[in-house]
């Protein structure tokens, strides 16, 4: 069963999209992993035996929702680009598991180091919402770390609006807010 899901057409300001992966973004991709895997993020969210072929496979596999793990659900993998250069990546996540609902939300997103504090994260965010209702979700969860005050700055700008802080496991704080999309 194949999921379409509108790509973004863009921000005019910025000039960023959101785009599926490509077989020739695979240096830009791995050297976003390798940038982010120093604050223990994965952006690629890749096995670590899986080849770049494999992670590409596995992407449309699991937009379509086929062949997914127990426990996981459709969900779409964007790439953020800026004239050809890849600034981050949307994990968007077609409906919520019990377990999504603590942590994780509708969508993920994460900018490389070299491109934060330019709005390209807002930018990501507000064109992933846009790509969340046409799923024909009405209310978005997005969470993040009580600790990150980027994230929090990010998703206010959007429209969160906090329902809650939740403890993780190591008393780690999650901040869950809900993005009216109607």
């Amino acid at each position: 069963m194949r999921t379409d899901v509108e790509q973004s057409p863009g921000d005019s300001t910025t000039g960023l999209i959101l785009r599926e992966p490509l077989a020739t973004d695979r240096a830009q991709a791995e050297a976003a992993q390798v940038e982010l895997a120093a604050a223990d993020f994965n952006f690629l969210l890749r096995g670590p035996d899986q080849t770049w072929e494999q992670w590409l496979d596995r992407v449309e596999r699991d937009r379509a929702g086929a062949d997914l793990a127990p426990g996981r659900v459709p969900a779409t993998m964007l790439f953020a680009v800026v004239d050809d250069e890849i600034v981050g990546r949307v994990h968007i996540r077609h409906e919520l598991t019990e377990a999504l609902l603590e942590e994780g939300g509708h969508l993920g997103y994460g900018v490389r180091p070299d491109h934060r504090r330019r709005g390209h994260a807002t930018q990501m965010l507000a064109q992933g919402l846009d790509v969340v209702r046409s799923l024909g979700v009405e209310r978005a969860l997005v969470t993040c770390d009580d600790d990150n005050p980027g994230s929090i700055r990010t998703i206010e700008r959007c429209g969160g609006a906090l329902e809650d802080k939740r403890s993780r496991d190591g008393g780690t704080l999650t901040r869950r807010y809900w993005i009216d999309l109607t």
